[in-house]
């Protein structure tokens, strides 16, 4: 019931997004949206792409006086800095990692610009979005919040997090996003290493999405975890999803997986959350809790074997370029705007289907 329809290239005049089936006289603060989209704009540090882009959102639609009309939703960001010449070098060449070859496969063309639809540029509407769908899930469930951080790059783990209290402002007191100190400063120091040697590195993001009420989901095709491992994986460079226990849980017995349950003062909740907040396809009205896998950014500075557009072998190396060494630092809010996005629909969802249940 909550949809977005994004638009826009890297290397084009603008990227946006089109919000339907928001409730109408709600209010939305687009400076709310603009701190979001700070979070994940280019050239925040030395370990992000150098691209300099304010992000500047734009209202073409939907709002007046602050207040959604009950219509569709535009919301537009203008490229500035576009430096389409820096791809000059790729416009002949099918680039390994990237999408230009199934692009080819599927449309006839591939955007000698950057990677065009498939570039990571395109997040900024989601995370505008995001944005949108939190402050009406805020007035909802004033109890409802999302948090994400990384969890580890390459082999560099972070330490377990409180996720009861953990906050953005702390998350972000970090180059990295992640909150713990030492474990950050190691991660920071791999993503120079590697930022130095032309090459990249991966990682994983932690979320955890708090004050979810109990109810909201679907069994069978729409489950809740269903969706929020489509919207995760439909994320750039996005390569596994679990929730709860995950794969972890496989080395586990059922008597040692199953969260035992009680009752808190008439409410019946669990004393452990193997689940992961969901049972069923349907949140239990505990934490929900999953982790994104992202891979190596895939443009890098060191010599690729592959072919030109006419299928004759070269080797490559892209000569100029801004590209982030990992992507991890600006997935975090790319992460909880999906996870927001996911929850919006499901709540508008249990709200039409059940209008005599308070939720």
């Amino acid at each position: 019931m909550f949809r977005i329809t994004t638009f826009g290239e890297s290397h084009g005049p603008a990227v946006g997004v089109v919000i339907d089936g928001i409730p109408g006289n709600l209010p939305v603060n687009l400076d709310h949206t603009q701190s979001w989209l700070n979070r994940r704009r280019p050239g925040q540090s030395g370990l992000t792409s150098p691209r300099s882009e304010e992000d500047r959102i734009e209202c073409l639609s939907g709002l007046e006086n602050g207040l959604t009309l009950g219509g569709p939703i535009t919301l537009m960001a203008r490229n500035t800095n576009r430096k389409p010449e820096d791809y000059a070098d790729i416009s002949r060449v099918i680039r390994p990692g990237h999408a230009d070859l199934t692009a080819r496969l599927k449309y006839g063309i591939s955007a000698e610009s950057g990677g065009g639809r498939f570039s990571a540029r395109e997040t900024l509407a989601r995370v505008a979005a995001g944005s949108v769908a939190w402050q009406m899930l805020r007035r909802a469930m004033p109890d409802f919040d999302c948090c994400a951080w990384v969890q580890s790059v390459a082999d560099i783990e972070c330490p377990p997090q409180s996720e009861e209290s953990l906050t953005r402002d702390m998350v972000d007191q970090s180059i990295v996003r992640c909150p713990d100190g030492e474990a950050s400063a190691r991660m920071a120091a791999r993503v120079e290493e590697v930022k130095t040697a032309g090459d990249s590195v991966g990682g994983v993001i932690r979320c955890v999405v708090r004050g979810v009420p109990g109810g909201i989901g679907a069994p069978v095709f729409d489950k809740l975890e269903a969706d929020l491992a489509k919207a995760m994986l439909s994320l750039p460079a996005s390569k596994g999803f679990e929730i709860g226990s995950g794969f972890a849980g496989t080395r586990m017995k059922g008597s040692e997986h199953n969260d035992a349950l009680t009752s808190i003062d008439g409410k019946i909740t669990a004393r452990s959350n193997r689940a992961g907040g969901t049972l069923g396809g349907i949140s239990n009205g505990g934490n929900i809790t999953f982790n994104v896998a992202f891979k190596p950014v895939s443009t890098i500075f060191m010599p690729q074997e592959t072919v030109d557009k006419q299928g004759n072998p070269i080797t490559f190396q892209p000569k100029t370029g801004r590209h982030d060494p990992c992507v991890l630092p600006r997935a975090v809010p790319m992460v909880e705007a999906m996870a927001v996005l996911v929850i919006a629909d499901h709540w508008l969802r249990q709200r039409a289907q059940q209008p005599f249940i308070k939720i």
